[in-house]
């Protein structure tokens, strides 16, 4: 296996919105499924630009088309601190999706949710959804079912096969929600030890790629922080600033005890080149995010920027 460092790899996007969908999955899921190919479209074309990303779940096991499920589950979870939130909802028609108001529930506002789906706040604990789309990426079935598989096996609540999540040569590949931490290289312990941290609060750094609320010179930055300073608690630290552009950042942390920090992040290149995917033979460069130095902002400082 070629080391390659995983922070600052996740999918981006401040909203998941999470629909039940049994059976196979095409390249494009939400297209290329059972789901009804205009439908997916629509869906597609309403989230465009809202900062919600839609994928499809389904439930551990084999997938022998079982044909279309009555009653669907629906989730949506905001991932950007100081207003984290994760509803649930059930569906006998998956069209209503296209009564809620994408742009809101990108900004973080459930409730279109409510009145379109009768969404309520999730009771239970968090969602571990792990990448099997092995049509997007052979690798995400390959190593992505058996891990699913052993986590719902082992009673492991809140698991779920998901549709693409990026970053298939990190596979298995794990997004957690409410909070939105991605993790990559996941092993079935070290998923049960991040469900059981976020419950008590607590994020665990191990394997994490970084959150999605962040573009991803964010995510680097954040985690650097939360390495730095030993700020393991969730919903503390938030990117309240990017400056730049690629291949250079300034970012600028903040936690909610009023400390900031100032990261500069670089994009660099994984070497030596290796395939991309399991599905590419041909060899690549992936796009790194390397910390090149963090320090702690003086208050006078931070409150003149």
């Amino acid at each position: 296996m070629l080391d390659e460092p995983v922070s600052g790899t996740a999918a981006t996007a401040t909203t998941w919105l999470l629909l039940e969908q049994p059976g196979p999955w095409g390249p494009k899921a939400l297209t290329s499924s059972h789901l009804d190919p205009a439908l997916g479209r629509a869906l597609e074309t309403a989230a465009q630009g809202t900062g919600v990303r839609i994928a499809l779940i389904r439930r551990p096991g084999r997938h022998a088309d079982p044909g279309t499920p009555a009653v669907r589950q629906v989730y949506v979870a905001h991932t950007v601190p100081g207003n984290v939130w994760l509803h649930s909802a059930t569906t006998r028609d998956p069209h209503r999706l296209l009564g809620l108001d994408f742009a809101a529930l990108g900004a973080g506002d459930p409730r279109s949710f409510g009145v379109a789906l009768d969404g309520r706040p999730h009771r239970g604990g968090p969602l571990a959804l792990v990448c099997t789309n092995g049509r997007r990426d052979r690798c995400c079935a390959l190593l992505g079912r058996p891990l699913a598989a052993e986590l719902a096996a082992s009673g492991t609540p809140g698991t779920w096969e998901v549709t693409h999540l990026g970053g298939h040569r990190f596979s298995p590949t794990v997004l957690v929600l409410p909070y939105g931490y991605a993790y990559g290289r996941a092993e079935a312990h070290a998923v049960k030890d991040v469900l059981h941290g976020i419950q008590q609060g607590r994020v665990v750094l191990d394997g994490c790629r970084g959150c999605s609320a962040w573009e991803r010179p964010g995510q680097a930055a954040e985690l650097a922080v939360r390495e730095a300073v030993g700020e393991y608690t969730a919903g503390v630290l938030s990117v309240v600033r990017t400056e730049g552009a690629a291949p250079r950042w300034e970012v600028t942390v903040a936690h909610a005890d009023g400390r900031r920090w100032r990261v500069r992040v670089a994009q660099g290149a994984a070497l030596p080149p290796r395939p991309e995917s399991c599905g590419v033979s041909v060899l690549g460069s992936p796009a790194r995010m390397d910390v090149v130095s963090l320090r702690e902002l003086r208050t006078a400082t931070a409150l003149a920027s």
